[in-house]
């Protein structure tokens, strides 16, 4: 195998130029070594679109990939080469406290890890331990295999919600997280209302099994809340946009939410102090609990991404509906501008295809 590989790197403007650049190396004895098949583009990587970032100028991005193992260290036994696999991207540093009790979302040094190892799927071969391969059944896709990390987020959000069957659940944003975060509250036995302002990502909702679309920008959100609450609230609220409209949404998340009620924040916010106003007194007086979401981890003994995979090899979970667009990695530029005009694209999950 050549010791080169040609890879995405981001630029001092924020797009990206294709360049070659050293394979990476197996690190330790329990590493593995894969081909990067399918990448996907998702909301953080949007975010930082055409932004100056000068600490990722020259790096490499993505953390939603599969592929196939090429070469694995001498203590690996779970896989080898020649595997399908999917790469599980929340890598700490192993050795923090939260590390060691697979909180390792948590862990103080994960993006420092995760962006030198595992985080780099826009490129053609990744390493990393071997403890975070896992090996896909034949009938699950590399494009299917590649929104498992989007399925993860949803799942560790849905574990920290206590979410109950029969509750009623609003979800904030169609976009591919909150698509999986839609069909995981079904699977848990919730009613679930979502809301957009992207008539094509409404669609998709109910067609995935949403019990009511809105479009925030047609109709009255809150009060499509309250008819399918019965004027009570939504027992759970998941706000699943991120980013810049937190602004609106984690308020509007609030509001939809009913007395006792819990809000789980699922969407990124970005470095720094993000000013939001909330309504505190309706929150204290009502114990509207506000749960933070980080990525994802173990649920119980069990890795949330591991369950994931189960739940989509069984047809519990529905990717394919979810992937809209496909393009090769030298033409991730014209991929990330689909990805981001989603009202004219009707892009959900864009795949980058290596080779």
């Amino acid at each position: 195998m050549d010791n080169k590989m040609t890879a995405a790197l981001k630029t001092a403007k924020g797009d990206f130029s294709i360049a070659e650049v050293p394979v990476p190396e197996l690190q330790k004895p329990d590493w593995v070594l894969a081909r990067v098949k399918v990448a996907g583009i998702c909301g953080t990587d949007l975010r930082h679109w055409k932004k100056h970032d000068p600490h990722l100028e020259c790096k490499i991005m993505g953390h939603e990939l599969a592929g196939e193992v090429v070469s694995v260290g001498p203590e690996v036994k779970n896989v080898k080469p020649g595997d399908r696999v999917v790469i599980e991207t929340v890598l700490g540093d192993d050795t923090c406290e939260w590390c060691n009790i697979q909180q390792y979302n948590l862990c103080p040094d994960l993006y420092k890890v995760r962006m030198q190892t595992v985080s780099q799927a826009f490129a053609q071969y990744v390493s990393g331990p071997a403890k975070k391969f896992y090996k896909l059944p034949d009938h699950v896709s590399y494009e299917e295999a590649a929104l498992l990390d989007t399925f993860s987020v949803g799942l560790h959000a849905l574990q920290l919600s206590g979410l109950k069957i029969n509750e009623k659940v609003a979800i904030i944003g169609a976009g591919s997280i909150g698509l999986g975060q839609l069909q995981l509250a079904k699977i848990a036995g919730a009613d679930v209302i979502i809301f957009d302002i992207v008539d094509s990502s409404l669609g998709l909702a109910k067609e995935l099994g949403a019990d009511m679309v809105v479009n925030t920008k047609t109709d009255e959100g809150y009060q499509k809340l309250m008819e399918f609450t019965n004027g009570r609230g939504a027992d759970i609220t998941f706000e699943c946009a991120g980013g810049t409209a937190m602004q609106t949404t984690l308020p509007e998340a609030v509001s939809f939410t009913r007395i006792g009620g819990k809000v789980v924040i699922v969407g990124g916010f970005d470095p720094g102090k993000t000013m939001t106003e909330l309504e505190w007194q309706r929150i204290q007086m009502g114990e509207i609990k506000l749960i933070p979401s980080a990525s994802y981890s173990f649920w119980d003994i069990y890795p949330e991404m591991k369950i994931c995979l189960d739940l989509l090899s069984k047809g519990q979970l529905n990717a394919k509906k979810m992937i809209t667009h496909s393009f090769p990695i030298e033409q991730i530029n014209d991929a990330f501008m689909v990805a981001r005009d989603k009202e004219h694209s009707e892009a959900v999950f864009v795949a980058l295809t290596i080779t």
